[in-house]
């Protein structure tokens, strides 16, 4: 994709938002706005503890943010820690679903069988309305294009818009879509640019159920929240009906 090597940063964090009740329900949000839950902020605080505790972001770093509640939630948390300023951009939101948008996963199946069939292969969803997928990316570039030049940005995005920009990045067109495993709830992906080309250092990384220390971040782990698996047809949890393409 065209401007893909020329950003103004070198090095991206991209973070999926914290649960919401439309998450653990299995329903779809889309570009509906419903905010985080109880347990969405608990991790939205916990992770941006990890990430500001990680060595992961330098001085410098910048936050941008879509502009639904449940992404730009997310990354207060961790601008309230860094102390910086947030950016939020709605070329950054999920994709649009169209009709499938506040339905549950059962609901879809039920009244359109032929369309959840689709999803369920990985095929094009035919007549669910919405966005073109294709869309996606070159929206979330433009976006990124516009930062100011710095040494690493966090993108607080969605399961769907966060998995058509890494395919961006890394070159991976739609034959390739469903090789990466899709972002849990306010787990992220670290790429940066090595022999001018991004590549990804870190997938579906996230914050530890423990109190995070610098010992404790230094040594990485963490694990994808539960019921976190947004575009993975019959694989994906049934709580979990977020971002589907």
């Amino acid at each position: 994709m065209s401007g893909v090597r020329s950003l103004p940063v070198s090095r991206l964090v991209l973070w999926r938002h914290g649960r919401t009740e439309w998450n653990a329900a299995g329903r779809f949000q889309g570009q509906l706005d419903p905010p985080l839950d109880d347990e969405g902020r608990r991790q939205a605080a916990r992770a941006a503890a990890h990430l500001a505790a990680d060595g992961l972001l330098p001085e410098g770093t910048v936050v941008v943010s879509s502009d639904l509640v449940r992404a730009a939630e997310t990354a207060a948390a961790l601008t309230h820690v860094l102390g910086v300023p947030l950016r939020l951009d709605p070329r950054l939101r999920e994709v649009g679903m169209g009709s499938w948008e506040g339905l549950t996963r059962e609901e879809v199946a039920d009244r359109h069988p032929e369309q959840y069939a689709d999803w369920l292969a990985g095929r094009p969803i035919r007549g669910r309305g919405g966005e073109d997928p294709a869309r996606v990316p070159v929206r979330a570039v433009a976006a990124l294009a516009e930062l100011p030049e710095a040494p690493a940005a966090v993108v607080v995005t969605h399961g769907g818009t966060s998995a058509r920009l890494t395919e961006a990045l890394l070159g991976l067109g739609p034959e390739h879509r469903r090789v990466l495993g899709p972002l849990g709830n306010c787990a992220w992906s670290d790429l940066g640019v090595q022999s001018d080309r991004w590549r990804l250092l870190r997938h579906n990384h996230s914050a530890p159920d423990v109190p995070v220390t610098p010992a404790s971040a230094a040594r990485g782990g963490g694990r994808p929240e539960a019921g976190a698996s947004p575009e993975e047809g019959a694989s994906a949890p049934s709580q979990d009906a977020d971002a589907v393409l």
